[in-house]
């Protein structure tokens, strides 16, 4: 089954910490990822711009609206996300705790709906 661990943390924070110290994560991350592949269980990871990067769009009565940034006002901020490959929710948070940056933040463990042409409710 698959799950999205979305990463949250401060952007403040991050873009105080030494250039060194960034990469460091980010090596980190891709060895990961690495493993995560090797045992089948990778299926796509990505990090994400800043949210001064970007809109929120919402669609009431006919018309759309768009707005800049996200659309909450949190201490933390959506960073990027592991798109993985689980054997069961319990798997899922146990390779979630393992995201590097997940020590500067949090990470949320959601079940993806798995689409087989009914409704999903």
């Amino acid at each position: 089954m698959k799950y999205l661990c979305l990463i949250y943390n401060e952007e403040r924070h991050l873009a105080t910490m030494p250039p060194e110290a960034v990469e460091a994560i980010a090596g980190e991350c891709v060895a990961y990822d690495e493993t995560l592949a090797r045992n089948g269980q990778f299926v796509a990871c990505e990090r994400l711009q800043p949210t001064r990067a970007a809109r929120t769009l919402r669609f009431r009565d006919g018309k759309l609206s768009v707005t800049d940034g996200p659309f909450a006002e949190t201490k933390e901020q959506l960073a990027g996300f592991y798109l993985i490959d689980a054997k069961d929710f319990e798997e899922a948070i146990e390779l979630a705790a393992r995201i590097p940056p997940a020590h500067l933040g949090s990470v949320e463990v959601r079940p993806v709906w798995t689409y087989d042409g009914r409704d999903a409710r």
